[in-house]
């Protein structure tokens, strides 16, 4: 067998990187899952806020723990509980490995 290195034509393609989190299943699911656990919640003004998922209702609205309030990746406020009306989110993201 020849050991010479194949032309990159001949080279098999490296395979696809990882993805960064893949999550099967509803988004009712997803957030049952995160409940007591570090989310990331985006305001429709852009606004982040950060900290420990206690609960949420059908309507969106969302309760937080131990929550930084992040302006352009600064934090800007620190808040013990922080209570989001659910028409102002814009997204929620698992803010660790599921």
């Amino acid at each position: 067998m020849d050991d010479s290195p194949r032309p990159p034509s001949e080279q098999s393609p490296p395979p696809p990187p990882p993805p960064a989190q893949l999550h099967t299943g509803s988004p009712t699911d997803f957030l049952k899952g995160v409940v007591g656990k570090r989310v990331i919640v985006r305001l429709t003004s852009g606004v982040d806020y950060k900290g420990v998922l206690s609960c949420l209702d059908g309507f969106m609205n969302i309760a937080l723990e131990q929550t930084e309030e992040h302006v352009n990746g600064v934090v800007t406020n620190k808040y013990g509980d922080a209570f989001i009306r659910g028409n102002n989110v814009l997204y929620i993201s698992a803010a660790e490995t599921l």
